[in-house]
């Protein structure tokens, strides 16, 4: 059931880190760490689902590690289990306090770590199930406004911190209001769910990133791209709308459902903030929609 599920075992006693790999084995992926500066290297580079980690580290690292964890963005998630030689209820409570979503006292017996572990790992699956789902949309299956503000803010603050360049694209349906009163709601969402798979193909082999904005519009993040780039992905997602064909007897400008986007690029001027940014590609997209061009802004 987990035996994709990547567990991490932290600990400076050879036997200990022996000992739960072969307990673990059988069930998940082990990787092993004998100190917390590797495994904090481990967790950069590598899906972690689950931690063991020793409280008592040799190298006095133990209590500032788990900190370490709890304290930052990318793995304060992941649940921490807590394998010391203390039998203290004060370190007991210490470590719990800190985070850690269990605690086990050495000797240990390998049936209960392993039944613990996969308590823990059913849950992490539950947990990860939960959020995937808070964040998808429920029609077109895309990303939804909430992961794309996240995903946003996390490549505007790398693309700046690197000295990338940052592309934004708006994409909205043409008269798709004109389209339902004509062709009913069931086909409107039936419209969506066609017009949301085509560009996440398209945007995909782009390596960037779509997610449902609002209503009918949808947008793009490309990061670390060119001016050239960015226009050309738009012109690869008008052209694959293009190709659906899909009936619009109601639009004043094409015979079948055409789309308009409103383009930004970010090259070295990150201070004017994401909610600035995101107000230029919708003035972009909205003089797209009266000109009936792609109109990029470009933001030095």
């Amino acid at each position: 059931m987990h035996s994709n599920a990547q567990v991490l075992v932290v600990d400076s006693d050879p036997l200990n880190r022996v000992v739960l790999e072969n307990t673990l084995s059988e069930d998940c992926l082990v990787a092993l760490q004998d100190n917390c500066e590797d495994a904090i290297s481990f967790i950069a580079s590598h899906k972690v689902d689950l931690i063991i980690t020793d409280i008592t580290l040799v190298d006095a690292q133990g209590v500032p590690f788990i900190q370490r964890l709890k304290d930052h963005t990318d793995t304060y998630k992941i649940p921490v289990i807590i394998v010391s030689s203390s039998n203290s209820y004060s370190d007991e409570v210490k470590g719990l306090q800190m985070g850690a979503v269990d605690y086990i006292t050495k000797p240990f017996s390998p049936l209960i770590v392993r039944a613990r572990v996969r308590i823990h790992l059913v849950l992490k699956q539950k947990s990860d199930l939960l959020e995937e789902l808070a964040s998808i949309d429920g029609l077109t299956e895309l990303p939804n406004r909430r992961l794309f503000d996240k995903h946003l803010a996390q490549q505007w603050q790398a693309c700046h911190s690197q000295g990338k360049t940052l592309g934004i694209v708006l994409v909205d349906i043409d008269y798709f209001k004109a389209y339902n009163d004509v062709y009913g709601y069931g086909a409107g969402d039936e419209c969506l769910i066609k017009v949301a798979r085509s560009l996440k193909e398209t945007v995909d082999a782009q390596q960037g990133f779509i997610a449902r904005f609002d209503g009918v519009r949808f947008a793009v993040v490309l990061a670390g791209c060119s001016i050239e780039q960015v226009e050309a992905l738009s012109h690869l997602m008008h052209d694959a709308i293009d190709k659906l064909l899909l009936p619009h007897k109601s639009s004043p400008i094409c015979a079948h459902v055409s789309i308009s986007t409103g383009m930004v690029l970010v090259e070295k001027e990150f201070s004017f903030g994401v909610a600035k940014c995101l107000q230029y590609a919708d003035n972009a997209l909205m003089q797209a929609h009266v000109n009936q061009e792609r109109m990029v802004l470009l933001m030095r």
